[in-house]
């Protein structure tokens, strides 16, 4: 009862929030949406795996298993659901998905309706999302639930004495397939045991499967090969900096630095891409500088910095640059390191990193570099400009750090009961 109070007063707050934020009325409507979608869409003979994320960096850690579930047992369809926008907006038209829609809210009347419209023969729900609704109804109508590259940590919920009740939930979950040894020890405390695996995270076999399917991109590749200083001698050939979902204070290290260092190539991959920030990137550059929309063959060689205004080339353009900068960690927190260090490269990253395993794991082994200020970056990308073989050496602990964790999809299908 408290927990489906707790919902309610949730919902409360997201109506009184609906006027005024443009995320929250997306979501809103777009559960009001779901209930069409489903009574449109479902086919009623056919046999449905749901997938649920809550936003687009759980979708991308669940994508593996999607396409591997597609590719080796193509008699079931795929339901994806999100519940934030910023993961439904950007994947509603993903191609490996058969239903794609929002989840409603986890009331009784809601889970009631869902379950309705469509009764999946398996859930899996990966990392965070622990709705006990949802729960309850798969245990209810016998459908395996799944929690896949979950992590645990003391703090959570689950283990607060305010929890405990909450913490009742997770006897509805069939198996759960953590990250980590600390996961296992806490669920081990409630009792799960048997029912716990370490597969690691689904993520590295995503990036890898990125970095076997990179795009080929010609403007890049030019860009690369074009000039960095005005003598433009093969002695002199570009280093190339690539610095990916970058925000203002990544970017106020970066810029001057690439703006005093004639023969670096700056490839730049804002987080933000809308036209107040690209103009504001402009207004700090001392040098050519040309944004990837506009960009032709002629012209992005005599650029010096490529301005990346578009999504869904990053996790390609990372195998161009000689060193990477993984923007976020002077804010919220830093975006997806695996993504650049798949490629071998040397990878910088902000303070504020500590709660991203892979993170902690690259900068212990020496494969990342932390990043505090300006005196510093400048130090670090001294050093792995002029030292080859530091950069080198660098570049492979990350390579193989991200080699060495693959295989959390195969371990997960090995155990998922069909």
């Amino acid at each position: 009862m408290l927990y489906t109070l707790a919902i309610y007063i949730y919902m409360l707050g997201v109506m009184l929030a609906y006027p005024f934020n443009k995320k929250v009325r997306k979501m809103v409507k777009g559960q009001y949406r779901t209930y069409k979608t489903l009574r449109k869409k479902v086919d009623k003979q056919a046999r449905y795996v749901w997938f649920h994320a809550a936003s687009l960096g759980e979708f991308e850690q669940g994508r593996p298993l999607m396409e591997r579930f597609r590719r080796l047992h193509p008699e079931f369809k795929i339901l994806l659901t999100f519940f934030s926008p910023s993961g439904y907006e950007v994947r509603k038209n993903y191609e490996g998905a058969d239903l794609i829609c929002y989840l409603p809210f986890d009331t009784p009347g809601n889970v009631y309706a869902f379950f309705r419209l469509i009764r999946p023969e398996m859930a899996i729900f990966i990392k965070y999302e622990f709705w006990r609704h949802y729960m309850w109804a798969c245990h209810h109508y016998h459908i395996p639930f799944y929690s896949v590259s979950s992590t645990f940590r003391p703090n959570k919920i689950f283990f607060r004495w305010y929890g405990k009740s909450y913490a009742h939930a997770l006897k509805y979950v069939t198996h759960f397939f953590v990250q980590d040894e600390e996961s296992r020890r806490l669920l081990g405390m409630l009792g799960y045991v048997d029912n716990v695996t370490i597969v690691g995270d689904t993520r590295f076999d995503r990036v890898i499967d990125i970095a076997n399917q990179a795009k080929q991109l010609p403007l890049v590749e030019r860009f690369c090969q074009g000039r960095a200083n005005a003598t433009n001698t093969p002695s002199t050939a570009p280093f190339v900096f690539v610095a990916g979902s970058s925000w203002p204070p990544d970017e106020d290290l970066i810029i001057p630095y690439f703006n005093n260092h004639p023969n670096m190539k700056l490839i730049l991959a804002p987080h933000v891409i809308d036209e107040g920030h690209l103009r504001q990137i402009e207004q700090k550059l001392r040098r050519p500088s040309l944004r990837y929309t506009e960009a032709t063959e002629e012209n992005v060689a005599q650029a010096d910095c490529l301005i990346v205004n578009c999504f869904g080339l990053l996790s390609s353009i990372y195998r161009y640059g000689q060193v990477a900068y993984v923007g976020g960690g002077f804010g919220v927190g830093i975006h997806n390191v695996a993504e650049a260090a798949v490629y071998g490269v040397p990878v910088l990253i902000g303070p504020n990193n500590k709660n991203f395993r892979e993170a902690q794991d690259l900068l212990r082994l020496g494969g990342c570099f932390e990043i505090t200020g300006q005196t510093l970056f400048n130090a670090v990308v001294d050093r792995l400009t002029v030292d080859n073989g530091l950069r080198a050496t660098r570049g492979n602990v990350c390579r193989d750090y991200i080699a060495s964790n693959a295989g959390a999809s195969d371990v997960i299908f090995g155990k998922i009961e069909f």
